[in-house]
């Protein structure tokens, strides 16, 4: 399914192709921070799928605990979370669900991680996969 994404300000659009039905809800305390959230809702859209059309994201690269690094991009006109990426050569990009102009036809999550993380107060419906880390 081809996806359109842009920031809340408009400086920032892109396109991707997306498999409805594999949003992926993480509760790990880097996504609630960056998400300003109790968590976050991505998809994974193949890197050769994904294409900036307008603008150019702000970047920032965040060291995991493990070591790994992740680029986080953002708009920095309205601060609106985009994507993130590896730093170097990214088979996918994990997109931010909020900036998906068809946001409400990728279905309900089907998978959460970082559950070890998750807030006691959030419960979802529907979901089959459960990880307390990454898997």
């Amino acid at each position: 399914m081809k996806v359109e994404g842009q920031c809340q300000c408009g400086a920032i659009e892109f396109e991707a192709q997306v498999q409805p039905g594999s949003v992926t809800i993480c509760h790990c305390l880097d996504c609630q921070t960056h998400s300003g959230s109790a968590f976050r809702a991505n998809i994974s859209a193949p890197a050769a799928g994904f294409k900036l059309l307008k603008g150019a994201p702000r970047t920032f690269v965040k060291t995991a605990a493990s070591g790994n690094q992740r680029i986080l991009a953002f708009c920095e006109n309205c601060g609106s979370p985009l994507y993130a990426c590896a730093v170097e050569n990214p088979q996918a990009y994990s997109l931010r669900t909020g900036v998906l102009k068809q946001r409400a036809e990728l279905g309900t999550p089907q998978r959460e991680i970082w559950t070890i993380r998750r807030r006691p107060w959030v419960a979802l419906a529907g979901v089959d996969e459960a990880y307390a880390g990454q898997p």
